[in-house]
């Protein structure tokens, strides 16, 4: 009977040439995307840094990381700062010039949170770039207000496009690093307790811009680091990874605003009407003079005028995040007091 089985013939020399040539560059390739993070990118997060967490914002921030014992909580210090945070909170110090002093700063941490202000907003995309260097996966630039992808509001207030062109950036390095941009409208009990929203609890006074009819989005401060906190976590990671996310405590309008605080005061409040082109003429005008004290009449003319720019009911993450419901006049009643949300009246 004739043998059907095939004899395993010698593999040509060449073949195995060409496999001990190959798997060598194979690991190269492999190990080269896993140190860009291509594959790591959407993988846990436990080290945190944040960048800026003095000011107004940032006690809020670092407290809702401090309160989560999933994350390792790192605070970014600027050389020479004299900001003083929580007893037992690590503080690195850096040059904020130098990409090799961030770098080192940067190292192994997964996340990097960006809270600076002013002049720095528009001088993240080293902080960027360091943080890739770094290794770092997910960076959060400083955002945390208006909607800045709205080209319409970015019009009134121009100094919205530097943080719009670092989300650009970031768009740009999206093979190496991924990025959170978090939306959260004004800030709704900071707001209430230094009189940005309109209302001067001292004189019983209330600024109401085009009428006060507008509907806007606002978040309380702690809010903001609760979400910050959820974005970060196993079970969000991939949902907000390279998206705007949009946050809100309270929407409402500065007329309804009134008649709770007139209610809750129990006196009749003196009523001021401005108009948003006013404000805008007012700002710009400022601006042209290097004055920036000109900035918040236009972010108010952009929050609070009719034209509705802040209203992002139907772009909101609140469900996704499964951040709690605040209860609205105890925010307002807090506020008025000079307190923030989850303080003691």
């Amino acid at each position: 009977m004739a043998n059907n089985h095939i004899i395993a013939q010698p593999r040509p020399l060449s073949a195995l040439l060409y496999i001990a040539f190959a798997l060598p560059l194979l690991f190269v390739v492999y190990n080269t995307f896993q140190q860009s993070n291509y594959f790591t990118m959407s993988s846990e997060i436990k080290n945190v840094i944040i960048i800026g967490a003095g000011g107004n914002l940032g006690p809020s921030v670092l407290n809702a990381f401090l309160d989560e014992p999933s994350f390792n909580t790192t605070v970014l210090s600027r050389e020479g700062s004299s900001s003083t945070f929580p007893e037992g909170v690590k503080v690195i110090h850096a040059d904020y010039d130098s990409i090799d002093s961030l770098k080192s700063a940067f190292k192994g941490q997964d996340a990097v949170i960006s809270l600076v202000g002013g002049s720095a907003l528009g001088d993240q995309n080293k902080l960027i770039d360091a943080a890739i260097a770094a290794g770092a996966k997910r960076f959060i630039p400083s955002e945390f207000g208006s909607d800045t992808v709205s080209a319409t509001l970015r019009e009134i207030v121009p100094v919205f496009n530097a943080k719009y062109a670092t989300v650009e950036y970031l768009n740009s390095k999206e093979s190496s690093i991924s990025w959170t941009s978090v939306i959260t409208g004004a800030f709704f009990d900071w707001g209430l307790k230094v009189g940005f929203l309109g209302f001067n609890a001292q004189s019983k006074t209330a600024t109401l811009v085009d009428n006060g009819v507008a509907q806007f989005s606002a978040t309380n401060l702690r809010t903001i680091g609760q979400a910050l906190v959820r974005s970060l976590q196993s079970s969000n990671l991939d949902a907000t990874k390279n998206q705007y996310v949009y946050i809100s405590s309270f929407t409402t309008s500065q007329a309804d605003l009134l008649s709770l605080i007139e209610k809750i005061t129990g006196a009749k409040w003196t009523v001021e009407n401005v108009s948003s082109a006013e404000l805008k003429k007012r700002g710009d005008e400022k601006l042209a003079k290097q004055d920036f004290s000109g900035i918040p009449d236009l972010i108010r003319a952009g929050a609070f005028g009719d034209k509705g720019l802040s209203d992002h009911r139907k772009l909101l993450w609140d469900e996704k995040l499964g951040l709690e419901k605040e209860n609205f006049e105890e925010t307002v009643k807090l506020g008025l007091a000079g307190k923030l949300a989850g303080e003691k009246l």
